[in-house]
């Protein structure tokens, strides 16, 4: 620790008197200096012992002393060394009274002991305490290192650096979740600080960011200061380091944060290029089952990937959105957040997830139902809403996913198809998400809100539209009652509430306006569709 006014005067050598300030003598001292100027405050920076003889000091004027000692206590001195035996036989009691009214620890100096001596005795005792300070820095980066080379993960990293910092730490990846924390309960704390991350997060690497304790928060464990120091090599955040401590950290306590940023650092860029390494065997293994050889790449899958094709899995594709209005594309890469959002989750579940970028698209095989699937729905529905609600793209990079239906690897060249429908919908119908299931599951009406088909519809409508605006006759109301009732003239009259005669009249103009038969099924049908397409709710 650096040296107190209390060290200094129990330091054999100087043979320092206390007169005044006894309980304050704990206050630690960042430098010695001499002064005899009558107002050295200008000339100091706080922490200081300032030693004086009082050549130019009325120090027996009570007055006087005050508020010398009021300037000297607002300016951050520590205490106040008195020269004995040199302008002054002993120290006035006018200044000991001020010292003592103004909280101003006074130390006697003998005659015998010269400036110079406290000022060396406070200098030695700062270079021994950074010393000490640099030498527990190497060791905690010769621990953390060692930590780092167990093979064991960040967790044994982490409990040395929370314990060398004597406070918590906790490792988020690039989704902003927790990876690790220590102690255990160091996560629950760590949670809370998700806004702080993806705050973090958006601004390039490397970056940093100090976050104040929850006062208001009846846990104790919020009452810390946090440091948030970002990862990664390149100017892409690859994870977030925080570190918890009850108060400012200290040489050695950053050495050692320094000493574990650079190690995760590694970790991170050493883990990128095995991804880089993973993804090529990923491309190679779904290109052999979109080639209809599903054994091949099982046998070439190994142990990475052979839990992934041994159960049902959801194969996904994914692509940004193309916004008419967009002018600029954004920094941020949505295929690569989706990505690292899938990654992350599969990773912390245990899952294995095959991750293919293909172009401008992403492919994914995921195990159905896991932690992958549930993080890209998060995702989504995250960027744009929910993936049930309707939303035109907002800007360039949001995305649109397709999303087939379950499947085994005999199946995969059919899920591709599955997916590729899925996103052709999302994107008709400016969706974020769509699964295959539900093209399954809905009605083919919904396949007609596309413009093209409306265009159609529009333009095989038109006469009948421009007749009924002249208000000769309702033939659209009627035609659509005729083709409802599947041609029952009685009961598609009823439904408009005219004589039957009258609606045979009707049928007979639309064949006439058309030039086509309603005899005809697929005529019938194509009528149907377009008044469908037209609909409001279509």
């Amino acid at each position: 620790m650096p040296p107190t006014l209390a060290s200094l005067v129990h330091h054999p050598a100087l043979k320092l008197t206390v007169r005044a300030g006894e309980d304050l003598l704990e206050t630690p001292v960042r430098w010695a200096h001499a002064s005899e100027l009558a107002d050295p405050v200008p000339y100091m920076e706080g922490g200081e012992l300032l030693l004086v003889t009082a050549m130019k000091l009325d120090a027996e004027d009570p007055e006087a002393m005050r508020r010398y000692v009021q300037r000297l206590t607002g300016a951050g001195v520590v205490g106040l060394g008195f020269a004995i035996g040199v302008n002054y036989e002993d120290i006035p009691d006018a200044l000991v009274q001020a010292a003592k009214d103004g909280n101003l620890p006074l130390l006697a100096v003998p005659r015998r002991t010269p400036f110079i001596a406290i000022s060396k005795a406070v200098s030695a005792a700062i270079a021994a305490d950074q010393y000490r300070a640099v030498t527990a820095g190497y060791e905690a980066q010769r621990d953390l290192t060692k930590a780092a080379l167990a093979g064991d993960g960040p967790a044994e990293l982490l409990a040395r650096l929370a314990a060398h910092v004597k406070g918590w730490a906790a490792l988020y990846d690039v989704s902003g979740a927790v990876v690790v924390a220590a102690p255990e309960w160091a996560a629950r704390r760590a949670a809370r600080l998700t806004a702080d991350i993806e705050r973090l997060q958006e601004r390039p690497a490397p970056a940093s960011s100090v976050v104040g304790g929850g006062g208001a928060d009846s846990d104790p464990e919020a009452d810390d200061r946090v440091e948030l120091q970002s990862l990664g090599a390149g100017r892409r955040v690859r994870g977030v380091l925080a570190v918890g401590t009850g108060a400012p950290l200290g040489i050695a306590e950053r050495y050692a944060v320094h000493s574990a940023i650079a190690l995760l650092t590694l970790t991170t860029e050493r883990s990128r290029s095995l991804q880089a390494a993973e993804q090529r065997l990923g491309a190679a293994v779904l290109r052999m089952l979109l080639a209809g050889e599903p054994d091949h790449a099982r046998a070439v899958a190994g142990d990475l990937y052979s839990g992934l094709l041994d159960a049902p899995f959801r194969l996904l594709i994914a692509e940004p959105a193309v916004s008419e209005t967009e002018s600029e594309p954004s920094g941020a890469d949505p295929l690569q957040g989706l990505a690292d959002a899938m990654e992350s989750a599969a990773s912390r579940a245990g899952e294995a997830v095959l991750v293919v970028p293909d172009g401008e698209r992403l492919v994914v095989l995921a195990a159905d139902g896991g932690e992958a699937v549930a993080a890209c729905t998060a995702h989504t529905e995250v960027r744009r809403g929910t993936s049930a609600r309707p939303l035109e793209p907002a800007d360039g990079d949001e995305l649109v996913v397709g999303l087939s239906a379950p499947a085994g690897p005999i199946a995969a060249v059919s899920a591709y198809k599955q997916a590729e429908q899925a996103l052709s919908v999302a994107k008709r119908r400016g969706r974020s998400l769509v699964e295959h299931e539900e093209l399954a599951a809905g009605s083919v009406m919904q396949l007609l809100a596309d413009d093209a088909v409306r265009s159609f519809a529009d333009s095989m409508l038109r006469a009948l539209h421009e007749h009924d605006a002249t208000g000769r006759g309702d033939l659209v109301a009627s035609l659509r009652a005729w083709l409802s009732r599947h041609g029952q003239w009685d009961a598609a009259a009823a439904d408009l509430g005219v004589h039957r005669h009258t609606l045979r009249y009707r049928m007979r103009r639309v064949e006439e306006i058309l030039g086509r038969s309603l005899d005809d099924a697929d005529v019938r049908m194509e009528l149907w569709l377009a008044l469908k397409a037209t609909s409001a709710g279509v």
